[in-house]
């Protein structure tokens, strides 16, 4: 039985992430027979406040599916595009937790008080998070 394109596209592209890893992140299958479900580690950028949902989901276009936003907010080609790659996709990433678009958020609550006070009472919470997922990461 031969593999779907998708799983050899997602296998190359593990292959040369394992090869010639990226600054930034770490991406590895969850578990090894299965190429569709990943888990990724994002180094934040430097300096820089982020928030993502509690799930760890983000809102961001290139995941959102392809053609037309129903709400006439992103383009066609701001959303997925079969081109791209893990590598892109986590790179988008990083560049969102660098530069988040407050009007476009993937947590309401989150994106109203970085907005409000991103110095201050919101940098103290982020922080706080970032310290407790880097304590429980290896548990």
């Amino acid at each position: 039985m031969t593999e779907p394109q998708s799983a050899l596209l997602l296998r190359r592209q593990l292959a040369e992430l394992n090869k010639n890893p990226v600054e930034g992140f770490s991406a590895g299958l969850i578990e090894d027979n299965d190429l569709y479900r990943w888990e990724v580690l994002i180094i934040g950028p430097p300096d820089t406040l982020y928030e993502v949902d509690k799930n760890g989901d983000v809102c961001i276009s290139i995941l959102h599916e392809p053609g037309e936003d129903k709400y006439g907010y992103e383009k066609p080609e701001e959303r997925w595009l079969p081109i791209h790659t893990v590598e892109t996709i986590m790179i988008s990433v990083i560049s969102m937790l660098a530069d988040p678009n407050g009007d476009s958020p993937a947590n309401v609550d989150a994106a109203k008080e970085w907005r409000e006070d991103r110095h201050g009472a919101f940098k103290r919470k982020v922080a706080r998070c970032v310290r407790k997922s880097q304590e429980t990461a290896f548990e």
